[in-house]
This record gives C-alpha cells, structure tokens and sequence, in this order.
C-alpha cells in the first residue's frame, strides 16, 4: 500500500491518508472544500464548495498518478438533498467519464462543510 501525499490538497485532518494506492487502483479519503493552504473551508454555496472539493480531489489523483478520466467510481454525501441539481453541474465538468456513482443526503459534515466527495480510480 503506497500512501499519498500532496501539499496541493488539505492535510488530513484526523488520522488517515489523503489516499492510497493499492493494486493499480487510487482510493481517495472524502474531501470536503478546504483550502490546500490555510485548512479553512472555502465558500458558502453548493457551487462554491464543490468547486473546491473537485480541485482538491483533482491534486490527490494527480500525486497518485490519475486523473478525473480514469474515476471508475465517487461517492458523494450533500448536506441539503435539494442542492443535488447545483452539485450536479459542478461534478459533470470534472467526471466527464460518468463514472458509477452514489449520492446520499446526510445530517452534518466536519467543519460545517455542505458537501464532500471521495473517489476510486484506475492509475
């Protein structure tokens, strides 16, 4: 298992890798929208918060040598169900691929994030 690190994403915050590489394969930790630089979360709406998640995903796949194209699977959780059409519109511009994917509604994330996204891709 290769762990992967990039200062061009958010450090963990709590005990875990950004992502790691097992047999040819990226598995990213969630991202939610904090800035690479000063760990605090970025924008208010969907679109803002989402566009941030993408970009950081983007680095991690990037350090572990992938890209959006190769996404075979996302898991997305929204804190509000009703921005799902929002979300949607950022998401298409990154996974033009249309990977498999899973998109819940939940209660709460850390730090008061409204969405947060994790990945699987091929190398």
């Amino acid at each position: 298992m290769n762990k992967i690190y990039t200062e061009k994403a958010p450090a963990a915050v709590g005990p875990y890798s950004q992502a790691v590489v097992v047999n040819g394969m990226v598995y990213t930790s969630g991202q939610i929208a904090l800035d690479p630089a000063t760990g605090e979360l970025v924008g208010k709406t969907i679109e803002e918060q989402a566009e941030q998640v993408m970009k950081n995903l983007v680095s991690i796949l990037e350090a572990a040598g992938s890209k959006p194209e190769k996404v075979v699977k996302t898991l997305c959780f929204l804190t509000d169900i009703n921005d799902f059409a929002a979300f949607n519109q950022v998401y298409a511009r990154y996974f033009t691929e249309k990977p498999a994917r899973s998109c819940v509604g939940i209660q709460a994330l850390p730090k008061g994030a409204i969405c947060e996204v994790e990945v699987i891709a091929a190398l």
